[in-house]
């Protein structure tokens, strides 16, 4: 599997589960020339909050990390669990796991 094609399967994967936190979750994955073939920069948005914060460097992913770690469930399930929390406590504010719906 290519770097473009990894990318995308990680920004769906990414975006199934910080949806499952607030529907509106928007993922913004940078895939730029500087980081092709090496690494992956994840964003969280939710109307005009980021998380990281802008003025944050953005989630590093490595490449071969995720191309790894891609059929592991493992892997897989900790990925998860830190986007979820990442969007609970970074975008919602409040503790992973304690929304209401």
């Amino acid at each position: 599997m290519g770097y473009a094609e990894l990318g995308r399967w990680l920004e769906n994967f990414v975006a199934s589960h910080a949806r499952r936190e607030h529907p509106a979750v928007i993922v913004r994955l940078d895939m730029g020339d500087a980081r092709e073939g090496r690494s992956y920069g994840l964003r969280l948005a939710l109307g005009n909050r980021l998380y990281p914060p802008a003025e944050a460097p953005p989630t590093e992913l490595d490449a071969r990390e995720v191309a790894d770690g891609r059929p592991r469930f493992a892997w897989c399930d900790a990925l998860a669990r830190r986007i979820r929390a990442d969007v609970a406590r970074g975008l919602l504010g409040q503790a992973p796991d304690s929304r209401s719906a």
